[in-house]
């Protein structure tokens, strides 16, 4: 059936779930009534490529071409029948099916092992006893490392799972040496993509092919796609959006980059698709929205409609149809829970604002549009449309992709979530800011969240303050211990490198991470160097934070600025020993250890005491509810028995209030009028009605037959509540 768009995420992204832009466009386009078909080519390549009858062609390639010279790949190609063999059934295991196969992996030397074995985690300790299936996901990843290694070495140097030919789209200011290697015959992953897409094309039969490129890892195999198409189908418009183009293209000046694409849009895609449609198939004037096309044969900027861009409510649900959804790949790359949830599981892709409510982070690159300008969408709307899309996907599990999700939101979709009764699993990426208190943090448990991700990044507060971050250690670390004992699971973004950092505060960056870890308050973390980018505050100004860029001459992509900090410290010289001391911690292994240990060159003491972060906890006080706070109760009506109590001959009545949890019961006493009051109170307090009493109103309410409401709500039966679903939010 022919479709007029054909919407393209060209390899790779991800093998476990499809990255969203496409969906997002789509879902638009439904809005317009314009009828599109979107394909993930990443996932049909590898689909393609990691089956026996591939794997034969490659092993007998390689072989005949004197190719295999590594001891890595003699023993893979000696063990190469062993490899064959489960290779279908390990894919289909991998895609969900075949559950049975996880107990014969399991069971050692059912499948062949190389060189990515030998950083085998320690089994049980990752996965216990009982962890069969994602024990076997490990291995059998592992499983097809080795084969992907094989690749690499011996047939295609460019191939990775998640990214093809990054190096080439990784800072190049200069379109010369891509343009070099797409002078070159195709590759073998080039030859199975085309094949695919041209089996596309002659399906579909597109006037207007639409690539989404959101990495340096997926430009290549977009300009190759585009390239063959010109060839072959020289009438097919084609375009180019997504994150790449959006950060790094903005200046492009080189005129070779439209022998391959006919327009590059920025920013968001729906207006500028909506006018390309409407430009390509129905002949419409020359109206574009933030738009890269050749004109007379010279490169121009087209900005020239008068339409706004659309409102988040006026986009539609993200459509995932098309996409070969029951045939993603759920991988665990490393024995991580935090990690596996990137590799592990498809999980439909949402977001809850547009752009970032904070936008202050010196690093980022703030003055885009995509952070900038900050849209939030009503909670409503949002559960309204995962109800759309569970209908639509089956899949009941969400991952919210906001640069930093705005806590009054999460509250708010949290209750819309407990609301509807429905049944979600969500996780997120925040600022770990003071508004996380302990009760929000239970109440977005009880909604399903079950991890959150968020940019510590140096934890130093001198230099928290000069990132702009808007938090200081001490406020990180009471964050983290409030989701941890909501049983949120903590990951934690750690940059080193940041201008002015000096050797000193990096040291006292990882004691600081070892103490978190230790204490147990984060569960994962990963270490990245600070990068400088020509559209963040410090790119814009370097000279204000101490940095001399080395600029090059831009022609093609400008993101990435080479340049020297007036420390003069090698900051990559820690790499090694951060992240090794950090994977110790995430095994809770190594905390005893002098953070010299973790390094083969002096590095001087920390100046941290032992116990910061245990001090840093120590501040917060129990009494912390504020009037503005709604109060609500997630739990059920207790059953009630009164009773008399006496003491030194005086009696009165009393109240036993027994709760069913969903794991347990606790048990209150209360005296009988404040028992009362709590029995009739309590159903006002259900998260099912929308206008919940404030503290304040619930004070007046109480002291209306009795005064101190603030001695009975921090009472020790109160505290027993508030524990165990009695919130303030």
């Amino acid at each position: 059936m022919s479709k007029d768009l054909l919407l393209i995420t060209p390899p790779f992204t991800q093998l476990n779930t499809p990255y969203p832009a496409t969906a997002y466009l789509k879902g638009f386009l439904n809005t317009k009534g314009i009828s599109a078909f979107q394909m993930d080519l990443g996932i049909e390549v590898i689909l393609n490529l990691f089956s026996k009858a591939t794997f034969t062609t490659l092993f007998e390639t390689a072989n005949e071409q004197d190719l295999i010279i590594t001891e890595n790949c003699k023993r893979i190609y000696a063990l190469r029948n062993d490899y064959l063999q489960p290779l279908d059934a390990v894919v289909q295991f991998l895609q969900g099916n075949n559950e049975t196969l996880a107990r014969q992996i399991c069971q050692g030397k059912f499948l062949p092992q190389a060189s990515r074995f030998e950083q085998l985690d320690d089994l049980d300790w990752a996965f216990g006893s009982m962890g069969n299936h994602d024990k076997a996901k490990h291995i059998t990843t592992l499983y097809l490392e080795d084969l992907s290694d094989f690749i690499i070495e011996c047939i295609d140097e460019n191939f990775g799972f998640s990214r093809y030919a990054e190096r080439l789209g990784q800072s190049a200011n200069s379109f010369d040496e891509l343009y070099e290697a797409l002078n070159d015959s195709p590759t073998l992953i080039d030859e199975i993509t085309l094949s695919i897409l041209e089996e596309r094309i002659q399906t579909n039969q597109p006037k207007l092919i639409c690539f989404s490129v959101p990495f340096p890892g997926n430009l290549y195999s977009a300009f190759r796609c585009a390239q063959f198409i010109k060839a072959k189908h020289p009438t097919i418009k084609i375009a180019m959006g997504g994150g790449f183009p959006n950060t790094e293209l903005r200046s492009v000046s080189d005129i070779r980059v439209f022998e391959f694409f006919d327009f590059i849009t920025l920013d968001d895609g729906e207006l500028p698709i909506e006018l390309l449609t409407n430009h390509v198939i129905n002949g419409d004037e020359d109206n574009f929205k933030r738009t890269f096309l050749l004109e007379n044969e010279e490169l121009v900027y087209k900005n020239n409609t008068t339409q706004q861009d659309y409102k988040q409510n006026e986009l539609g649900t993200p459509d995932y149809s098309d996409l070969l959804l029951n045939q993603y790949i759920s991988v665990i790359e490393i024995a991580n829970p935090m990690h596996s949830l990137w590799s592990d599981g498809r999980w439909n892709k949402l977001t809850m604002a547009h752009g970032c409510y904070w936008g202050k982070c010196t690093f980022c690159d703030i003055s885009l549009d995509y952070i900038k300008i900050y849209e939030p969408i009503a909670a409503n709307l949002l559960v309204d449309r995962m109800e759309e899309l569970i209908s639509q996907t089956g899949e009941t599990g969400f991952h919210f992709v906001d640069e930093a999700a705005p806590p009054a939101l999460m509250k708010a979709l949290a209750l819309e979530i407990i609301r509807r009764k429905i049944t979600v699993t969500w996780w997120t990426n925040i600022r770990f800011e003071k508004n996380f208190t302990q009760d929000l943090c239970y109440l977005l448990k009880a909604s399903g969240c079950i991890a959150v991700s968020g940019g510590l990044e140096v934890a130093s507060d001198r230099l928290l303050e000069l990132i702009d971050k808007g938090v200081s250690v001490s406020q990180v670390a009471q964050v983290t211990r409030n989701f941890t004992e909501a049983n949120i699971m903590v990951h934690s973004y750690l940059m080193y490198g940041y201008p002015t950092q000096t050797i000193q505060e990096t040291v006292d960056s990882l004691e600081m991470v070892r103490q978190l870890f230790e204490i147990g308050i984060l569960q994962s973390g990963f270490w990245h160097q600070f990068a400088l980018t020509a559209h963040s505050p410090i790119g814009i100004n370097p000279s204000e934070y101490g940095v001399t860029p080395n600029y090059q001459s831009i022609t093609f992509a400008n993101n990435d600025i080479d340049f020297e900090d007036k420390t003069g410290i090698d900051h990559g010289a820690f790499s090694f020993g951060l992240k090794k001391s950090l994977y110790n911690y995430m095994h809770d292994i190594g905390f005893e250890l002098p953070l010299q240990e973790w390094f083969d060159f002096n590095i001087p003491r920390t100046k941290v005491k032992p116990n910061y972060i245990e001090a840093c906890l120590a501040e917060t006080s129990p009494f912390n509810t504020k009037p503005s706070h709604k109060i609500l109760w997630l739990g059920t009506q207790p059953f009630a028995e009164t009773y008399t109590k006496s003491k030194r001959g005086d009696s009165w009545q009393m109240q036993r209030l027994e709760f069913q949890l969903t794991a347990d019961s606790v048990t209150i006493q209360l005296d009988k009028t404040n028992g009362d009051w709590l029995l009739k109170t309590l159903p006002s307090l259900s998260v099912t009605n929308k206008n919940l009493l404030s503290f304040s109103e619930l004070k007046m309410d109480y002291e209306k037959e009795q005064p101190d409401f603030e001695l009975f709500w921090y009472s020790k039966s109160m505290n027993i509540l508030r524990e165990n679903g009695l919130l303030a939010v």
